[in-house]
């Protein structure tokens, strides 16, 4: 159960479609939600022969965030348990620092718009706060219109990505944090495995000779014991789950763009988020966003649940 979520905001409208799901979060758990802004450092400049010093500079900024973040405040109505911060220095530093300090389990930001901002939290922030934080992430997919504060997502499904390690196991108990604030939450176990060869789905391949039809036979059958593998694999883990109450089931994709699979299986499944590991088979190489995860978050039109495992 998470008790202190954490959600960065910037005064763009743009950041504010994190706070639909942080406080749904916030509401069911009773969480302190803490409304975070960050005031980079700024240099003096002159402006038409008048000369603004950085200080006076950062304190205007200082001042116009705090009102914001009490604007949002308000704007989220009564019932919550919330604080706000306005923080100076490096962005991703003041936010790992200021979740440490106030033992924060759960960050809840935007991703990444159209357009121009297509990276303006992906591949800065975001990463930045996934590489030192070690904390979970979930990372909400803003649209183009303004922020609707007065809907609340409740997603029910959720989809956990697997690859059969146990540092991609390490995304389970983050998730069922969040399943266990949903009455009825459901899982769904997703692992994606890549094709051996080009296995038609039948073998009707008459024109070819018998060395041929061997060797797509042997290729098949690999795949269906690779299929079975993973499929075994998941069952396992769904069994663990069920004996904690919870309900799960289990899909295998065959496919070599995991990242396309893991959003199709998803969307198939009618998931509302997806939870993984910033992490794969190639090791940890590819801690952060800008793989498989970061192109999950890219197509993905649900919330993403995102944590970096730490390294044993």
């Amino acid at each position: 159960m998470y008790r202190k979520v954490m959600v960065p905001l910037d005064g763009s409208t743009f950041a504010e479609h994190a706070l639909p799901l942080a406080r749904a979060i916030a509401r069911h758990s009773g969480a302190e939600l803490h409304l975070v802004a960050v005031v980079a450092p700024l240099a003096s400049a002159y402006a038409e022969g008048v000369f603004f010093s950085a200080a006076d500079l950062e304190a205007e900024a200082i001042e116009r965030q705090d009102a914001y973040l009490a604007g949002v405040r308000q704007r989220l109505g009564p019932g919550l348990h919330i604080t706000t911060a306005v923080l100076e220095g490096d962005v991703a530093t003041c936010l790992c620092a200021h979740a440490a300090s106030r033992d924060i389990e759960l960050v809840v930001m935007a991703t990444h718009g159209r357009g121009p901002l297509a990276r303006f939290w992906l591949g800065s922030v975001a990463d930045e706060v996934l590489r030192h934080c070690h904390l979970p992430i979930l990372l909400a997919r803003p649209e183009e219109e303004p922020v609707d504060l007065s809907r609340e997502p409740e997603p029910h499904k959720i989809a956990l990505c697997l690859d059969g390690t146990e540092l991609a196991e390490r995304i389970i108990e983050p998730a069922v944090n969040i399943g266990a604030l949903l009455p009825g939450a459901e899982f769904v176990l997703v692992r994606v495995i890549k094709p051996v060869g080009p296995v038609p789905e039948t073998l009707d391949v008459r024109g070819a000779d018998e060395e041929a039809r061997y060797l797509l036979r042997q290729m098949q059958a690999v795949q269906e014991e690779v299929h079975h593998e993973a499929e075994s694999y998941l069952r396992d883990v769904a069994e663990r789950l069920r004996a904690r109450g919870l309900k799960a089931e289990v899909r295998v994709a065959v496919d070599d763009r995991p990242e396309e699979a893991i959003v199709h299986e998803a969307e198939s499944a009618g998931a509302g988020l997806i939870a993984q590991e910033t992490h794969g088979r190639g090791g940890l190489a590819r801690l952060v966003l800008g793989s498989v995860t970061d192109k999950v978050v890219r197509r993905a039109h649900v919330p993403v649940l995102v944590q970096r495992p730490v390294a044993v």
